[in-house]
């Protein structure tokens, strides 16, 4: 082999370690919290404030048994497959239609409406909490799956990933299927719509894990068990007298674990999904 290619080599080998080991240094850093997690959820309540700490699992195993006694976890649990699962269905058909309308239908003002989805991303959702609990008082929502849902029901993120998505669509496919007769919703469900999969995918993933990890809106929406989420449950170890920090951890871990299980299957579609945007059609 030449000194020169033997060279190139050994420094693409380098880079490729050297990646490699930022990658790695990366990923434990973001697993280091939920590891910690799980320490404190196998520790004592003295162990938790030792000093320094201890960053092996201790053997209070008990400690999942009481955090599982504490709180009506399966209830909790269908409340949220039910919330995520009806707002992931609603922000499908919100995003696919406007996401249709704003890529593939030509009208005027098309832009300006585009221009007005993509502003309501500069609104902090904090400052429309009053405004919002105002409303759905009016409605009579509060304390409801209506609340949890219904205001959930369009993304942004949706219609912007269709639209870009439907923007990508070959013009020549569209004025093919006009010139057989078929109608913007036939074309919409027929067509546009299969060739959308990766994209919807990856939209009822994200939109499923925010519905799951959702606190702060249901936390102020709601007031009783028989309809709060997970996250609002785990509120319970939080009392007057300090937080329980084995028994919040041990919850943590198992309301935790289905969607990150959830996510590492779905890792790759959402890639997929993502890269879809780029164009509609390959070949």
């Amino acid at each position: 082999m030449p000194a020169g290619a033997g060279a190139a080599l050994w420094r693409k080998r380098s880079r490729r370690f050297r990646s490699g080991l930022l990658a790695l240094l990366i990923g434990i850093l973001f697993a280091f919290p939920f590891y910690w997690v799980i320490v404190t959820s196998f520790s004592s309540t003295n162990r938790v404030y030792q000093f320094p700490p201890d960053f092996l699992p201790g053997t209070e195993a008990h400690n999942y048994s009481r955090a599982w006694a504490g709180a009506t976890w399966v209830r909790f649990f269908l409340n949220t497959l039910f919330i995520a699962g009806a707002t992931v269905a609603l922000v499908l058909v919100t995003s696919l239609l406007a996401g249709f309308a704003l890529g593939v239908t030509r009208f005027k003002g098309r832009e300006l409406v585009l221009f007005a989805v993509l502003s309501i991303l500069m609104i902090p959702k904090v400052v429309l909490l009053i405004p919002d609990y105002v409303v759905l008082s009016k409605l009579h929502w509060l304390d409801t799956y209506w609340a949890q849902i219904v205001p959930w029901g369009a993304s942004v993120f949706g219609i912007f990933l269709l639209r870009q998505f439907f923007n990508a669509l070959p013009q020549e496919l569209v004025e093919a299927a006009e010139l057989d007769g078929a109608s913007q919703m036939q074309f919409l469900r027929t067509i546009a719509m299969p060739l959308a999969r990766p994209a919807l995918v990856t939209i009822g993933l994200y939109i499923f894990i925010a519905s799951w990890n959702s606190f702060l809106w249901p936390f102020i929406m709601t007031s009783s068990p028989h309809v709060q989420p997970i996250e609002v449950g785990l509120s319970t170890f939080f009392g007057t007298n300090g937080t329980d920090w084995t028994g919040l951890s041990a919850a943590v871990v198992f309301t935790t674990l289905p969607v990150m299980i959830v996510f590492m299957f779905a890792q790759r579609r959402l890639v997929e999904g993502a890269s879809a945007t780029t164009g509609a059609t390959k070949g």
